[in-house]
């Protein structure tokens, strides 16, 4: 099998906990304001790296990549790291993962990045502005998290959000505008939007925005509950087939109604095979799995 090739699917963007948070979410609603704001209705699923084998296996997926969550405190930010990194390295290549750090806390947060990085990670995300505290027009608030990215050739990949349509739990304010200063004050950073970067890839149809994203790439997370499924095609026309990573939110979405969707939204197989899996292991540098995984 080689990169790209059909059957090679990776989700890049997913989501899972240690057990003991699974088990034990009434406390961690009272330890961080944004998990509680996401997970205090039962009905928000919570996985483990178990279930989401589980949920791989079931939907064909090759490879996934693990998200951090965007916890604020840099002591459960080193915990959820240090589970992320114990699965990642008990899947024998099927997952890679980034690690999280609450960017604007200065030196001990870009230690914990650079740690992270001695361990495997692959980057830094899901970073979120409105869920740490950071700003994403204050170019000062991140530069260490961002100088140990750009030192180890990492990305960083950042939750991003609409600045119109419907309003919805951790939506955020991380819209195109803010999005683009941040960009402009790190042109060296190589950076992974979320969620379609709110919609920051048509704005690329003007140079001067074009030429400021020229590091960043795009991820699919969450499209269903966001977008038409036509997306994907317009998406492609727009920034072309290189720099749209497909990612479900999985468990937010489960892995193979996406990508059903992605599969019948009209892209060609070379086009579907970039989206798919060439890209994300290209921007994330992980090598193709080599047997199953002993979670």
């Amino acid at each position: 099998m080689v990169v790209g090739a059909v059957g090679d699917i990776v989700d890049a963007h997913i989501h899972i906990f240690s057990p003991e948070v699974v088990r034990g979410r009434a406390a961690y609603l009272n330890r961080d304001y944004w998990f509680e704001q996401l997970y205090v209705n039962s009905r928000s699923r919570l996985v483990t790296g178990e279930d989401l084998i589980s949920s791989m296996d079931a939907a064909g997926i090759a490879a996934a990549l693990l998200c951090g969550f965007p916890w604020r405190n840099l002591d459960l930010c080193r915990e959820h790291n240090n589970y992320m990194g114990e699965v990642a390295a008990k899947s024998n290549g099927r997952l890679a993962w980034l690690a999280i750090v609450p960017p604007q806390g200065g030196a001990a947060p870009a230690q914990e990045a650079e740690r992270c990085f001695k361990l495997g990670a692959s980057g830094i995300g899901e970073c979120n502005a409105d869920a740490q505290g950071f700003s994403l027009t204050d170019s000062s608030s991140c530069a260490l998290v961002v100088e140990v990215c750009i030192a180890w050739d990492r990305p960083l990949m950042l939750h991003a959000s609409e600045p119109v349509g419907h309003v919805y739990p951790g939506k955020g304010r991380a819209t195109p505008d803010r999005l683009l200063s941040f960009l402009m004050a790190f042109p060296r950073l190589r950076v992974v939007l979320a969620h379609w970067g709110g919609g920051l890839p048509f704005y690329e149809l003007m140079p001067e925005v074009a030429a400021a994203t020229c590091n960043v790439v795009y991820d699919t997370a969450a499209t269903t509950y966001l977008y038409q499924s036509r997306i994907f095609r317009h998406g492609v026309d727009v920034i072309g087939p290189d720099r749209i990573l497909f990612g479900s939110d999985f468990p937010v979405l489960c892995q193979d109604r996406l990508l059903g969707k992605v599969r019948s939204s009209g892209l060609t197989g070379f086009e579907l095979n970039k989206v798919l899996s060439a890209n994300a292991r290209r921007v994330y540098g992980w090598p193709l799995p080599i047997s199953e995984p002993t979670l």
